[in-house]
This record gives C-alpha cells, structure tokens and sequence, in this order.
C-alpha cells in the first residue's frame, strides 16, 4: 500500500491537502478569514461554512473542514 500525505491525520485536517491543492492557498489563509470572521461576529457554523462558499467559492466539504477546526480550537 502507498503513503498518503494524510496517512494517520483524520478528522478536519484530513482536508487540507485537498483544500491547498484546490483553491491555491494554504490552509493557514482559510484558518486566518474564518478567524477573522468570527472576531467580527460571526460565530455560527453554518454561517461559517455558507461565506466560505459563496464569498470564496469553497465546496461544502471544504468549507466545512477548515470551519470545524477552526471552531475546535485549531490555528
């Protein structure tokens, strides 16, 4: 069997390969709007997930990922 570069990870961060591939930035710059977005005042998960997807065209499952970690405590 092959090694994945997400052998081992689960959960949220099981994304993020997927995530930086996809939409060209880190996981860092998704982690840093959805933090930003809470200090204004947006503190819900599914508002999270629905301004990731319109505002910056993220898929749901994507979106949804970098929201949950962010939420759990994750930087």
């Amino acid at each position: 069997m092959s090694s994945t570069p997400t052998d081992g990870v689960k959960g949220p961060a099981s994304y993020f390969p997927s995530i930086e591939k996809r939409y060209g930035q880190p996981v860092a710059h998704w982690i840093s709007l959805v933090s930003a977005r809470r200090e204004a005042g947006t503190t819900k998960h599914g508002e999270l997930v629905t301004w990731l997807k319109t505002e910056h065209g993220l898929g749901h499952g994507h979106a949804t990922a970098v929201v949950a970690h962010v939420l759990k405590g994750g930087a």
